[in-house]
């Protein structure tokens, strides 16, 4: 009998999973007082053997210096962390965290000032 394969490998299911559960970690769990901008896990990307996570954070501020400030009592906290979800996931091995800040949200929004405003110039011409 064949097996089904599916379009969703192993490590894709894996990466969602650690998703969502890095962000109930840092949201609920961990109770960190620096962490105080509102955040989003965007992707997390596992190694093949599942050794090494990047973990893509945004972190939505218009202050700069808090932003900083979240984004680092994150990646701290990346012990912490790990272990936490040792606890839930049900894996032989936790990937060892790396957290990325990503800017791509607060780039698409630049650009799209910057698309409005070539747009309203265009109209008044």
């Amino acid at each position: 009998m064949k097996r089904r394969t599916s379009n969703v490998s192993r490590n894709d299911r894996l990466n969602g999973e650690l998703q969502k559960e890095i962000y109930e970690i840092i949201s609920r769990r961990l109770k960190n007082p620096l962490v105080t901008e509102m955040f989003s896990i965007l992707r997390v990307d596992c190694s093949r053997d599942l050794s090494y996570a990047k973990v893509f954070v945004s972190v939505y501020s218009t202050n700069e210096e808090k932003k900083n400030t979240t984004f680092n009592a994150i990646k701290a906290d990346a012990k912490k962390i790990r272990y936490e979800l040792a606890k839930v996931i049900r894996a032989r091995t936790v990937p060892e965290l790396n957290f990325v800040l990503d800017d791509s949200m607060e780039y698409g929004d630049k650009m799209d000032k910057l698309f409005k405003k070539i747009n309203e110039g265009e109209k008044s011409v």
